[in-house]
């Protein structure tokens, strides 16, 4: 499970979504993101999705890598549809005891489990299309208009790119530390849930101390490299938008008129 969080990593190409400025990926993101929370009907998810569709297909990004990012959160998915089934009150539909299932209940947790699976999707293929090293320069580019006010927009970026980075890089070495404790007789399966989260426990010590030491390693070999915050740092590849980052601009555009139609209309 741990191997199938993809959060993070980038998967290498040159489709025309690879190939996209970060800034315009960054920015495409988070409206999609905020249209997942404006639309409020079946019709408005599925041009949503229809859109997302279309953009894992430009991107040649298999959709089984995507989904199976999916994996890991399928008990918050699942937790989510049946506490919006419940707790909401409405038109009975089946009465398990004291718990009613209603229509209304039915009507809320498929939105909110559709929101969250394009919502999780859409954010996945930001990482998935843009280098680490782009994604730190596109954040910084979109930030430095707050340098006036004393914002470190560098020093931002570079701790969301590293945060971001880093997840693969944690999560293979928890699976490296089970791996080895399991062949040292460690169960990590068998039980209830307490059980297998104590038995987790154990993990935490020998990965914060992976986790500190990769840190340091990165902190020296950014001093190796003369690396200082602060300091006004130039690029080997300028960022300017092409063609096809004002297309795609245009393209979300006409995706966000959309969504506003719809929810205007119907």
């Amino acid at each position: 499970m741990i191997r199938d969080i993809t959060l993070g990593q980038f998967y290498p190409g040159s489709s025309w979504v690879h190939r996209l400025d970060p800034r315009v990926k960054i920015m495409v993101t988070i409206f999609y993101i905020v249209a997942l929370f404006v639309v409020k009907d079946f019709l408005g998810f599925a041009i949503a999705a229809a859109a997302l569709a279309a953009v894992i297909i430009i991107s040649k990004v298999p959709l089984r890598f995507i989904l199976r990012g999916l994996k890991p959160v399928f008990i918050i998915i699942g937790f989510t549809f049946v506490i919006n089934i419940f707790m909401l009150d409405g038109e009975v539909i089946v009465s398990l005891g004291p718990l009613d299932i209603t229509r209304e209940g039915l009507r809320t947790a498929a939105f909110m489990v559709i929101r969250l699976i394009l919502l999780i999707i859409g954010s996945s293929l930001l990482t998935l299309t843009t280098k680490p090293m782009n994604l730190t320069d596109g954040i910084e580019s979109l930030l430095s208009p707050f340098r006036k006010i004393g914002l470190p927009a560098h020093e931002l970026a570079m701790m969301m790119t590293i945060a971001l980075r880093f997840i693969p890089t944690l999560l293979e070495e928890t699976d490296k530390i089970m791996k080895a404790q399991m062949a040292r007789g460690a169960d990590f399966e068998s039980g209830n849930i307490m059980r297998r989260a104590r038995a987790l426990i154990p993990i935490l010590v020998p990965l914060f101390i992976s986790a500190f030491r990769i840190a340091q390693d990165l902190a020296m070999a950014m001093e190796a490299r003369c690396y200082g915050s602060g300091v006004k740092r130039t690029r080997m590849n300028g960022m300017k938008l092409q063609r096809r980052d004002l297309a795609a601009v245009l393209i979300f555009i006409g995706f966000l008129a959309l969504i506003a139609a719809e929810r205007i209309l119907l």
